[in-house]
């Protein structure tokens, strides 16, 4: 990331008095968005690297396409069940403190996935990696919103989210070099090496995370007074007056079942999360099946399937900031959110008509990973421009905890789809038709004028 990017990711938008403080907000995310940015690549990392994994696992273990599928899946489970009580304990003790707690934690268990022998000991380690990374991304989306009103958020939330893109862009070549050049070295494999090397930067980076991060602008000793106030101010603009201090932490702690209750009651939740369980669907297709894909294409060699794999992620990262700009400045989310999803519906359906042929397979998966990328941070833009004070906390974990469920059931059904066809055509077909399903629930859910953010005057 360069400062000409970071500025103008920052850039104000002239409709409103918030983004006249532009210079503020640069710094703002010069402070904690390159931090939480490379947070998010290692814990994207540490979640999909089990796709160049099985490459060589699958034959060293004797494991199948079912049993991967499902391996892959139920880290999944673990998110699941312990996502709404992490993201409302973040509120509770703090971001900085709740995130060392995730990344060192899921370092070690990402680590130590290199010494599983079984199925069983593979299906408990993918388990224990999803309990513990549990709340780290809906929980990175709210501390965004502690710090960052509407009219920079959709930006901010896009930056942020595009550390998948680099994930995948450089998780594709490191991991296919780890585990061509260093198979053998000190009688491990090479995929128990790509483990070892990927999980433990997570650990030591989260020790950073607790002596660096603020939890939120009154915290923060390299603010002034007044630009604290004013950051509070434009906060509480945009979300009342519970919102953007330290009376919002103590009362969101003190009545987090409330919350959730009252978020639980409300049906919009529900449409938001059968539509994020639909994108998850098709976003971890690409994630966990990729590098398969590449290699039945007649790519052998781990380190060219990764290198390869990277294609279509980095043509991805350009197209997921600014299509997060262009949404920030036309103050619209539905359709912005709703179209990257049909590139990946039309991506995946190409893909399956492309016979093969290598650079028609890759314009095709190239378009759905724009696809999958660009939808992640435009979906959040909508619940957090509509979750407003305590309930921010538990509505964004809620979502998110009922979506990932697609990231259960999309591997393991995958799985089982390889292992009785040989081919995931039809496969292609299922995810391409959730990918659509889930752009037509936001876009008939999602009304205009729900969708109202500081400073702007006018709904999303």
């Amino acid at each position: 990331m360069t400062e000409a990017l970071l500025a103008e990711i920052a850039r104000p938008v002239p409709e409103a008095d918030v983004t006249a403080s532009g210079e503020l907000y640069t710094r703002v995310a010069w402070r904690i968005v390159p931090v939480m940015f490379c947070c998010y690549v290692l814990a994207y990392l540490d979640r999909i690297n089990i796709g160049y994994a099985q490459l060589q696992m699958k034959a060293d273990l004797g494991f199948s396409d079912a049993v991967y599928g499902l391996g892959a899946g139920i880290f999944f489970l673990g998110y699941f069940l312990f996502e709404v009580p992490s993201n409302l304990l973040l509120v509770k003790v703090g971001a900085r403190k709740t995130i060392t707690r995730i990344m060192v934690v899921w370092g070690l268990v990402s680590a130590a996935m290199a010494f599983i022998q079984t199925p069983w000991m593979f299906y408990g380690m993918r388990f224990l990696l999803g309990m513990f990374e549990a709340g780290f991304f809906p929980g990175a989306i709210l501390y965004l919103t502690f710090w960052f009103p509407g009219a920079y958020r959709g930006r901010m939330i896009a930056l942020f989210a595009s550390a998948t893109a680099i994930a995948g862009l450089i998780g594709g070549p490191l991991s296919g070099w780890i585990m061509n050049d260093l198979a053998g070295a000190m009688g491990l494999r090479g995929w128990q090496w790509m483990f070892i090397i990927e999980g433990l930067p997570a650990t030591a980076i989260g020790v950073f995370v607790f002596c660096y991060l603020d939890d939120r602008p009154g915290d923060a000793k390299w603010l002034t007074p007044g630009e604290k106030a004013l950051i509070e101010q434009h906060l509480r603009a945009e979300q009342g007056p519970a919102a953007a201090d330290g009376a919002a932490a103590d009362g969101a702690a003190a009545h987090g079942l409330a919350s959730l209750w009252t978020t639980m009651r409300d049906p919009t939740i529900y449409m938001l999360a059968f539509s994020w369980f639909a994108f998850i669907c098709g976003i971890y297709m690409i994630s966990f099946w990729l590098p398969t894909i590449i290699k039945e294409m007649g790519v052998a060699n781990p380190l060219h399937v990764g290198l390869l794999a990277a294609i279509p992620y980095g043509i991805a990262i350009a197209a997921t900031i600014a299509i997060g700009l262009h949404s920030d400045r036309t103050l619209e989310r539905r359709w912005h959110c709703a179209l990257p999803a049909l590139c990946t519906t039309a991506g995946l359906i190409g893909l399956t008509f492309s016979g093969g042929h290598v650079i028609l397979s890759f314009a095709f998966l190239s378009l759905a990973a724009i696809g999958t990328t660009t939808v992640v941070p435009l979906f959040w833009s909508i619940p957090t421009a509509y979750l407003k004070g305590a309930n921010a906390a538990a509505g964004i974990a809620l979502i998110n905890t009922l979506g990932l469920i697609g990231g259960f059931l999309s591997p393991f059904v995958l799985g089982i789809i390889k292992t009785s066809t040989g081919s995931l055509d039809w496969g292609n077909w299922l995810m391409a038709g959730m990918m659509a399903v889930g752009a037509l629930v936001i876009l008939t859910q999602v009304r205009p004028g729900m969708l109202r953010e500081a400073g702007r005057g006018v709904p999303s």
